[in-house]
């Protein structure tokens, strides 16, 4: 198995939390917080079968430039997720 990423954890906003797909709290995971039991078990499940296919970093995507990708998530607290209409 690969070396879990080395990933600096940061505050989340209230309705975000950080799951973990490995011991030690190793292979990070952010998940909505509102989820059942039933239902983060069931997600962390699907996750860790197809770890393999999750992009730890950046450079693993395969076929995607990095320079292409230079945008950052903002998780500030006055961020608001808005779905918006393409131009």
């Amino acid at each position: 198995e690969d070396e879990p990423p080395k990933v600096e954890r940061k505050e989340l906003p209230p309705y975000l939390e950080y799951a973990f797909l490995g011991n030690n709290r190793e292979w990070p995971v952010i998940i909505a917080k509102d989820l059942i039991s039933k239902e983060k078990t069931n997600l962390l499940n699907v996750l860790k079968t197809r770890k393999k296919a999750i992009a730890w970093k950046l450079t693993n995507i395969k076929g995607i430039d990095p320079e292409f990708c230079l945008h950052k998530i903002l998780l500030e607290e006055e961020h608001s997720p808005k779905v918006q209409s393409q131009r």
